[in-house]
């Protein structure tokens, strides 16, 4: 046989209450000058608590970013925080704001005949423009996760119809990632200028020169 249920009256059961919600209760606010003292304290604190917040979450997000930066080309690069915020923008694009990025990088450094071409059947070619000094330039764009290295075969494909399909003076294949050694080799033998992650975040900032500059790849 169980226990008997003990009945608990209104009155003891709004005592119970009381004294469970007494840690709870609002402290009541001083009058006079001791009562702006405690205003003010208390909404001080309160705005460090943000502050504190905010700055953890930005912290979190610098540390993101550079990561980010340095998985694309290895733990030793290193990278002004201004080439750390364009290649950041870069790699939140998608492949056709990309291109329409480098297209606009192509006219701020005094390129001309500036044209974004990419899509289905472009033939290796996202961008023609005409170099300051009047040559015919085709940028390939890759716009991939840092992780994702553009390999040989996409490199080839600029290289089989720069010239012969866009009649071209100049190759450029510029990507927010990096290159595979294979796409390195046959960037060489090819003449293709190779722009990764930190070529395209130097041209970006004004710290580095634009993929028709020779010298590359």
């Amino acid at each position: 046989m169980g226990h008997p249920v003990r009945r608990i009256g209104h009155r003891a059961l709004r005592r119970s209450l009381r004294r469970a919600t007494r840690p709870f209760r609002l402290r009541r606010v001083p009058r006079g000058i001791d009562g702006l003292f405690y205003v003010v304290g208390v909404v001080t604190v309160a705005m460090l608590q943000v502050f504190v917040i905010l700055g953890i979450g930005m912290l979190r997000l610098g540390v993101w970013g550079v990561a980010t930066v340095r998985s694309a080309r290895g733990a030793s690069t290193r990278f002004a925080p201004v080439q750390v915020r364009a290649l950041t923008d870069f790699q939140r694009m998608t492949p056709s704001q990309f291109e329409q990025a480098l297209a606009a990088l192509c006219r701020r450094d005094g390129c001309t005949s500036v044209r974004v071409v990419g899509g289905a059947g472009d033939l290796g070619a996202d961008v023609l423009a005409t170099t300051p000094d009047g040559r015919r330039l085709v940028i390939q764009a890759k716009r991939y996760a840092p992780t994702h290295r553009v390999g040989s075969p996409e490199v080839q494909r600029v290289g089989g119809t720069y010239q012969v399909v866009h009649r071209a003076h100049l190759a450029a294949v510029v990507t927010t990632s990096g290159f595979t050694r294979a796409a390195v080799d046959y960037a060489h033998q090819a003449d293709i200028a190779l722009f990764g992650a930190r070529e395209l975040a130097s041209w970006a900032s004004h710290t580095g020169p634009g993929p028709w500059v020779r010298g590359r790849p």
